[in-house]
């Protein structure tokens, strides 16, 4: 009978967390902020205010559960060393564009418009130190290229002139 209790009590909290609107999944993480600038290699240069995802935590979170962004906004996943990357936009709401870096801050592969709720793999082509995400369509908008540089401390660039 004990049994049949503790079997029908886990049933039921994992039935609830099943159940649970999307919205309330996402968990309270803090991001830290910053700002990052996309100097382009033909002259000009973006700047965007991100948040930060440095923590496996945050960075399984990323832009889940969002249904807008600012258009100068977006999110740096920070992974401390260069690896392949891979990612996906379940949860995810918005069309985003991924733009992959390597160690020095230069974009080393572009992704736009990634389909929001996709599980299909967006793949970094190679080893990349960070992702940044932005609202789909600002990488055509704003003509940013690979071979263009993203300056943040993270990549020890963000002094430069």
């Amino acid at each position: 009978m004990m049994r049949r209790s503790v079997i029908a009590t886990l049933f039921l909290a994992f039935a609830a967390l099943l159940w649970t609107p999307a919205s309330a999944q996402q968990q309270n993480l803090n991001f830290a902020k910053g700002t990052v600038k996309i100097v382009k290699q033909a002259g000009g240069r973006h700047t965007f205010k991100v948040e930060i995802a440095r923590s496996p935590a945050q960075r399984r979170q990323g832009l889940m559960f969002r249904e807008r962004m600012a258009a100068d906004a977006g999110m740096l996943f920070d992974y401390q060393q260069a690896q392949p990357i891979s990612m996906w936009m379940k949860n995810t709401y918005i069309p985003l564009d991924m733009i992959f870096i390597d160690q020095d801050g230069v974009i080393t592969h572009i992704s736009e418009r990634a389909v929001p709720l996709s599980l299909q793999p967006i793949s970094s082509n190679g080893p990349v130190r960070a992702v940044l995400e932005v609202n789909g369509g600002i990488v055509d908008r704003f003509n940013i290229e690979v071979g263009d540089e993203v300056r943040h401390k993270i990549f020890g660039n963000h002094t430069k002139r």
